[in-house]
């Protein structure tokens, strides 16, 4: 039986690399993809078993101990936008499933996108629509039952060969997104009907807005990705939400001659001073491919800072690449700069500040940001002393600091597609608890000398890595299954984690803890799980189909409690079970 599959599997793989071949002919984006669609299903012949590990620290309070202080900031039955609140919290405040009944847990429909696609997008429920998005499609369904409401299509060229999008962004009747050739895109709320479309970044120059926008106070906000395509620079915009005019565009890198202006621009402290970039390597980076999170008190924006480039040659840009690898605050009615946390000081891993951060009022007073970048460390700001309070990691840490030089391979953890990506840290005010999923896979760099590096043409990836393996541009990982994920439950105020939980597979999905005591995740090898927030015992666990990479959230539309998760992730970087992308949903039986 087993020489039988090897022989399938063979004849799949001979299959796949003359389809392949032709598509070469036709777009090389398409061609990535569908050959590692085949080498993927290979992959996944003899793939184990989802596993879930629990500990609790020595002496941590559990149960009734942990009574809060704490803020509740969102009372909505609905989950209204990417990270639930504008603040990023992603606590739900419905109590229906509980500790003593998500035993009971069972699929009650699922809706098959048919597509093959990165489905990672977050999931957004209001006012009796689900909503979710892949690269070319906007959905919306009934959140109960999964029939189908109305659904949108964009047909166009890949900017990469990254077929992602994070989600959408509902206001004022409207559903925004944005698209993988540069554009935003708003629908009506009720049909489906696309109302304006507004361009803020060219798929020529492997430039695209995969993010999940955010809307508040009549505006929408959004940044480009591509900065790790060589000569890219990142901005971030304000549009209106009515029409779709830009009100402000600010550049997350220094913005150089000849460089396009799509709207106004607020001043910025971006002089290029902080780069020091040798001759021939232009200033790349910045991207923004996740969300954001805004004070609606403060009226300020807090957006995520990627990666400098190109990414392991350090030697070609020697400064501290200001607003790379930071939060990045600005003035969200003109988008003025208004300051910084640099979170990843000289970054040469690829260890880009990926997820939206969270803000939160603790049981001990304190007003704090909660971030964890690709660093494999949970990071708490004190905003009021403008201040770190702690860094804790997270995730494996392997050779953080030895310096990459040519011909000589270098092992490093979290690797380039590890710590937390493109979903952040979850904040639990019933028991003052942050909780952060990880993935746990580290990867081998050996780095180009630098004329090989600055040859690259613009607009082509630009990493530095020293191969011909177009799957290890970003160096080579550790092999499929030598990874794993990592739950971490950590005290809002003191930074100590209380309990912890470690999967065979990354966590990559929304972390989604609620008022009825339960914490929902789930992991790239299409487990769905239950946790018990204050201790982390497990409730409940069900493979509930393909890797589950996008949203996980809760809500309750009248009839009950639901969780709905986006399974079915099948992406070049992430080798998963291939399978269509679908939107479960789960209720008590």
């Amino acid at each position: 039986m087993k020489k039988k599959r090897l022989a399938i599997a063979a004849s799949i793989v001979v299959v796949v690399i003359a389809a392949a071949g032709f598509l070469a002919l036709l777009n090389k984006n398409w061609t990535i993809r569908y050959a590692s669609m085949g080498i993927n299903w290979v992959r996944y012949l003899n793939a184990p078993a989802g596993t879930i590990e629990i500990e609790r620290a020595s002496g941590a309070a559990t149960g009734n101990e942990l009574a809060s202080k704490a803020v509740v900031r969102d009372t909505g039955k609905d989950w209204a936008s990417y990270n639930k609140t504008l603040t990023s919290d992603r606590f739900s405040p419905v109590a229906e499933i509980t500790r003593a009944n998500a035993s009971r847990l069972k699929v009650l429909c699922t809706f098959d996108t048919g597509k093959f696609t990165g489905f990672n997008s977050g999931l957004v429920e209001v006012q009796g629509h689900l909503l979710f998005a892949t690269a070319f499609d906007t959905y919306a369904i009934d959140p109960n039952n999964c029939r189908p409401i109305w659904h949108a299509h964009e047909h166009y060229a890949l900017a990469t060969p990254a077929d992602v999008n994070r989600g959408v962004a509902v206001m004022g009747g409207r559903v925004f997104r944005g698209t993988q050739d540069g554009r935003v895109l708003a629908y009506d709320f009720a049909t489906g009907r696309k109302l304006w479309a507004t361009r803020v970044a060219d798929p020529k120059k492997a430039e695209s807005t995969p993010a999940a926008p955010i809307g508040w106070n009549g505006m929408v906000f959004i940044g480009t990705a591509g900065g790790d395509f060589k000569n890219v620079r990142a901005r971030m915009y304000g549009l209106d939400a009515s029409t779709g005019k830009i009100d402000w565009e600010f550049y997350l890198v220094p913005k150089q001659p000849g460089d396009p202006q799509y709207g106004p621009e607020p001043p910025s402290p971006l002089d290029g001073s902080t780069w020091h970039n040798v001759r021939g390597a232009p200033i790349t980076g910045g991207g923004t491919w996740t969300s954001f999170t805004i004070d609606p008190k403060s009226g300020l924006l807090y957006v995520p800072g990627g990666n400098p480039a190109p990414d392991f040659a350090q030697g070609l840009r020697k400064g501290s690449n200001l607003l790379t690898g930071a939060i990045v605050i600005l003035d969200a009615k003109t988008g003025a700069y208004r300051g910084d946390f640099k979170l990843v000081p000289i970054d040469w891993h690829d260890y880009d500040v990926s997820s939206a951060p969270v803000l939160i009022h603790t049981a001990g007073g304190r007003d704090l940001l909660i971030d964890a970048p690709k660093d494999g460390h949970l990071y708490g700001i004190d905003l009021a002393a403008r201040k770190l309070l702690y860094r804790l990691p997270v995730t494996t840490i392997e050779n953080p600091r030895v310096p990459f030089r040519p011909g000589v391979s270098i092992h490093f953890c979290p690797g380039t597609t590890g710590g937390s990506e493109w979903n952040g840290p979850a904040y639990d005010p019933m028991n003052n608890l942050v909780m952060t999923g990880q993935v746990d896979w580290c990867t081998t760099v050996k780095v180009a000398g630098a004329r090989k590096v600055l040859s690259v043409k613009d607009y082509e990836a630009w990493s530095a890595q020293d191969t011909v393996n177009p799957y290890d541009t970003w160096g080579k990982t550790d092999p499929v299954f030598h990874w794993g994920g990592w739950l971490y439950a950590v005290d809002a105020d003191t930074g100590k984690w209380r309990w912890r939980a470690h999967t065979n597979f990354p966590i990559q999905s929304g972390v989604t803890p609620t008022a009825g005591g339960v914490v929902f995740f789930g992991d790239m090898g299409g487990d769905l799980y239950a946790l018990d927030a204050n201790n982390g015992d497990k409730l409940w666990g069900k493979k509930i189909d393909g890797a589950v990479g996008g949203g996980v959230i809760t809500y309750d539309t009248g009839e009950g409690e639901r969780v709905a998760a986006a399974t079915g992730l099948t992406e070049i970087l992430w080798p998963t079970r291939i399978t269509s992308a679908k939107v479960v949903i789960l209720g008590l039986s």
